[in-house]
């Protein structure tokens, strides 16, 4: 932790919005700063998935410089708004999570969020703790404080109820809870992503109707996927997971878009400003961007496994990619004799070689997959192993793994040498 006394009001209050795309309200947050008075700084996370990726990190690293400027850290796991899903961006209802799964993402979720934060200057506070306790009678109260018209000025809720989209009363309850726990919790700020500034808003209001003090908020921009045009998500295989090894994760950011990379060297990771900004003009005179890119995939490896992963996951990168070598050693499935697959895509899921059939029928669309080195023109055919049959498949320039269908015993006399593929990798 920084020590508070070596800085003035001046340069907290640069830590604190650097990046920062909303401060409300921004002479009432300078004021608290420059107080020395310990704030109780809010964020809320929803384990609505098991696994977090970069652009989750960003408002976490936001977390993380409070907690370096000596605020209180409060952490609230939304046990209760994964259930609903945030509807922020959304045009269709989610489908509700069970408890089991809520809790079960919750723990790798904070696995991994504590890759970010200062575990033990944050303040882990569960919504079961106010909400598990609450009656029918408790949540009519709660309604009570906010009008239909209010919730649907959320323009994600406009928009589909313009389109003819179904919004669940259960939706209309999200930022009525959100809203709640920075009555719970007595936040004196909240963080969140620019999606999330109605919600933000919101609990404001809930606060002074309480008769407490309203908090502050501060707003992060959202981080831009892979493909430089759609928010990062895993659903659109944009991503960059946190827990991913760090071959995968040097790789993934050895392709970010040329005119993202200071922006992603900004938002996910501990360079100093001034290194930023020198890396900026670089490229503006013509340095070669595959050296930036290098330095944003070293230092975020760095952060998430150790320099001397980040190290071997550079060599590995330059040897497999830049030299055009085959990797020395290729995984390797073996599924049961005469395995069928409906389609590619289906395959691909099932492969753990992408992480939905949209994203395996994106990738494929877009000529980035190879089945023994001839590229997969399209994502519906089936695909049939016979006994024996071994496949190299290629997605992308990263991942390689060679399926192979096991050989049923009673046949192992008749099979036909030309269906059987050798284990070891192709020279």
């Amino acid at each position: 932790m920084a020590d508070s006394e070596s800085r003035g009001p001046d340069s907290d209050w640069e830590v604190a919005t650097r990046g920062a795309v909303n401060v409300e309200v921004a002479d009432h947050l300078r004021e608290a700063l420059a107080s020395g008075r310990k704030l109780r700084v809010k964020l809320g996370i929803d384990p609505s998935a098991p696994d977090i990726h970069l652009g989750h990190t960003v408002v976490l690293g936001k977390l993380r410089d409070f907690q370096r400027l000596g605020h209180q850290a409060v952490l609230i796991i939304g046990d209760f708004t994964a259930r609903i899903g945030d509807p922020s961006g959304r045009s269709e209802t989610r489908r509700p999570l069970t408890e089991a799964e809520v809790a079960a993402h919750a723990q790798t979720y904070l696995d991994q969020v504590f890759k970010i934060l200062d575990r033990d200057a944050t303040e882990v506070r569960p919504q079961s703790e106010w909400f598990g306790g609450m009656d029918l009678a408790d949540v009519i109260r709660l309604a009570g404080k906010a009008t239909v018209a209010q919730i649907l000025q959320r323009d994600d809720f406009s928009k589909r109820s313009a389109a003819g989209h179904p919004i669940g009363v259960h939706e209309l309850l999200y930022p009525l809870l959100q809203g709640y726990d920075s009555i719970a919790v007595e936040s004196d700020l909240e963080l969140g992503g620019t999606d999330q500034l109605y919600n933000l808003l919101f609990a404001r209001d809930l606060q002074r109707e309480a008769g407490g003090r309203p908090q502050d908020i501060l707003t992060m921009p959202l981080l831009e996927g892979l493909d430089g045009r759609q928010k990062m998500s895993k659903s659109l295989g944009n991503y960059v997971g946190v827990a991913e090894p760090p071959e995968e994760m040097f790789g993934k950011l050895m392709s970010v878009p040329d005119e993202l990379i200071t922006r992603y060297l900004r938002l996910v990771t501990d360079m100093p400003a001034a290194e930023v900004d020198q890396v900026e003009r670089d490229l503006a005179v013509g340095q070669n961007p595959r050296d930036a890119k290098w330095k944003l995939a070293e230092r975020v490896v760095a952060m998430y496994h150790s320099a001397a992963a980040a190290t071997a996951a550079g060599e590995a990168f330059r040897s497999q990619f830049q030299r055009g070598e085959v990797p020395v050693e290729i995984p390797e499935v073996r599924v049961p004799a005469m395995t069928t697959w409906p389609t590619y895509a289906d395959a691909m899921v099932e492969l753990a070689l992408a992480t939905t059939k949209s994203e395996a029928r994106r990738l494929i669309n877009q000529r980035g997959v190879r089945l023994d080195g001839e590229i997969l023109e399209s994502p519906t055919l089936p695909l049939h192993l016979p006994d024996g049959r071994s496949v190299l498949w290629q997605v992308g320039r990263r991942r390689v793994l060679r399926v192979t269908a096991e050989v049923r015993t009673h046949d192992r006399g008749s099979l036909d040498p030309d269906v059987i593929r050798p284990s070891q990798p192709e020279t």
